[in-house]
């Protein structure tokens, strides 16, 4: 099972990244890849740097178990259903960045002006994308559980909360200042219904 979990996260990654990134230049004339921003005393710049470090440990992790430098034990029924989380949750990442089209991208560009994406999935979860990267990543863990998978997840997860709550929404509601609040305050921020957004007006009819 350690060398299937090597093998699905570097199809994963060369798919969730390499061909998505092949698509996105060939439809836009660019990949999506706008890197790390800001500097260490941004709290997005963290969240790029935990991303890549998420990435890494999220390989590294079966690549130590299967050469043998990492111990990893579970039993065949907990693998099994890791496998099964692990396919799932990549095969939502590629179909919610699918969803996105031409909006799709890693990193924001201030400058940068892209659609609100809200039907399809995003019309119930913000973050689809995320979700789904963290139950895959979760997928391995059970599939191979070392020390190392466990903290390519808990690096993903803070990856996650500051790249969405310290610059993607600021930049979304930004560019899109009302229909975006309107979006955000029914569609949850990574689940159905959790983690929705109040918005200006709602606040000031309380406030009244």
């Amino acid at each position: 099972m350690t060398l299937a979990a090597v093998i699905l996260y570097a199809v994963a990654l060369v798919l969730l990244f390499g061909v998505r990134s092949w698509v996105q230049r060939r439809r836009t004339g660019h990949t999506g890849f706008h890197g790390i921003s800001g500097t260490p005393a941004d709290a997005g710049w963290w969240g790029g740097v935990l991303f890549v470090v998420a990435m890494v440990l999220g390989l590294a992790g079966p690549l130590l178990a299967v050469t043998g430098v990492v111990p990893a034990e579970s039993s065949g029924g907990v693998q099994v259903a890791g496998l099964i989380l692990a396919l799932a949750g990549f095969a939502a990442t590629l179909a919610a960045q699918t969803g996105m089209g031409a909006s799709w991208r890693i990193g924001v560009d201030p400058g940068e002006r892209t659609q609100l994406v809200t039907t399809g999935v995003f019309a119930h979860v913000r973050n689809p994308i995320f979700t789904a990267m963290a139950l895959a990543q979760l997928g391995v863990v059970l599939m191979v559980p070392t020390w190392v998978s466990v903290l390519a997840l808990l690096a993903l997860v803070g990856a996650v909360q500051l790249q969405v709550r310290a610059v993607e929404e600021p930049y979304l509601h930004a560019v899109h200042g009302a229909a975006y609040e309107h979006y955000a305050a029914r569609a949850g921020r990574f689940v159905p219904r959790l983690g929705r957004l109040r918005t200006s007006s709602s606040v000031q009819e309380t406030a009244a």
